[in-house]
């Protein structure tokens, strides 16, 4: 049998990609989540109310890796409701898995838990690292606070290495991302600063982000908090004008706070998502000596601009081998010309 990944909240945005990820590399996975709507239809697939533990705990014995990204969206109103449910659907998810973590005769090498880098504070001064990051105010610190304690506060047994991804804007040219709707705007030419445009991005290509979830499983003395964002991170502004010169948009209409309000309230969502800075740097990534591919944003953009959806981003063109081409007449040859 191969060694086994499973997935919780398998059928979102990240599990699709991850599962079929995994699935290319030959290896055995289990996806979990509440629903199979969403759900990519790579490996198995197992049903949990991301609360009590069930049948799917015996998917945990001997894995190889356990990922778990199971959490209300954040893309909503933060109501008291949706407030709740977000926080407690995070917690919750995370307590039952470390129960069931515990209960394992043969425990899991190792439990990645997805976090977020909204979770450090605004520094004028500059980027916060893993290191002397410090954390930040307002309800989705909150969040990401009452995340991580309960992963670490998680009792497992030695055996199991824990990770928590503190990951940035990821990137995918995927309906209902950020990338998508930031590209419809600026077609639309809406592609303009938003609020006073100083906010600080991070961000990840999708592809870096799958790269570097490998590279720290791969080796066995990495734990703790890792950011997996790029090693660049513009101002809105600057991401705004990347977005309109990659889509060839002439100009883009700017957004006032006021009008990021209103449309965030007919969206369903909050302008804090656009407003916040978030500068994380990937400090711990870079000194272990990780390497991105797509460091730059400009070059990350082009990239996913032709790779729509799951498909698109994991589709390889055939490639002719290098004999064919050796016994290709070329012009000349096809022509009589010797």
């Amino acid at each position: 049998m191969n060694p086994q990944i499973v997935l919780f909240g398998a059928n979102g945005f990240l599990g699709r990609y991850l599962a079929r990820h995994y699935q290319r590399q030959g290896r055995e996975v289990v996806c979990v989540a509440r629903h199979r709507d969403g759900w990519s239809g790579d490996g198995m697939f197992l049903e949990w109310d991301g609360r009590s533990r069930g049948p799917w705990a015996l998917a945990l014995e001997g894995a190889e890796r356990v990922i778990n990204l199971a959490g209300r969206s954040v893309n909503c109103r933060y109501h008291q409701e949706n407030r709740r449910e977000i926080v407690e659907s995070r917690v919750a998810s995370t307590r039952v898995i470390g129960e069931a973590i515990a209960a394992c005769k043969v425990p899991p090498k190792l439990w990645m838990n997805a976090s977020t880098a909204t979770w450090y504070r605004h520094a004028e001064d500059g980027p916060q690292d893993e290191w002397r990051g410090e954390p930040g105010e307002g309800f989705s610190v909150d969040v990401a606070r009452a995340w991580e304690e309960a992963f670490f506060a998680a009792k497992v047994p030695g055996a199991t290495r824990k990770v928590a991804l503190r990951a940035g804007m990821v990137l995918a040219n995927e309906d209902g991302t950020v990338f998508e709707v930031l590209r419809h705007l600026t077609r639309r030419g809406l592609g303009g600063t938003m609020g006073d445009g100083g906010q600080r991005v991070s961000w990840i290509h999708l592809g870096d982000l799958l790269a570097a979830v490998d590279f720290i499983a791969a080796d066995p003395l990495l734990d703790g908090v890792f950011n997996l964002t790029a090693p660049e991170f513009p101002t809105n502004r600057e991401l705004m004008r990347a977005f309109r010169e990659q889509q060839g948009a002439p100009f883009g209409l700017p957004a006032a706070h006021w009008m990021l309000a209103l449309g965030a309230r007919v969206m369903g969502t909050e302008p804090e998502l656009v407003l916040k800075s978030r500068w994380a740097d990937p400090r711990r990534l870079r000194e272990e000596g990780f390497r991105w591919r797509w460091p730059h944003l400009a070059t990350a953009l082009a990239d996913l601009e032709g790779r729509h959806g799951l498909e698109g981003f994991f589709f390889q063109p055939e490639r002719r081998s290098a004999g064919v081409r050796a016994w290709t007449p070329g012009k000349k040859a096809a022509a009589g010309v010797r």
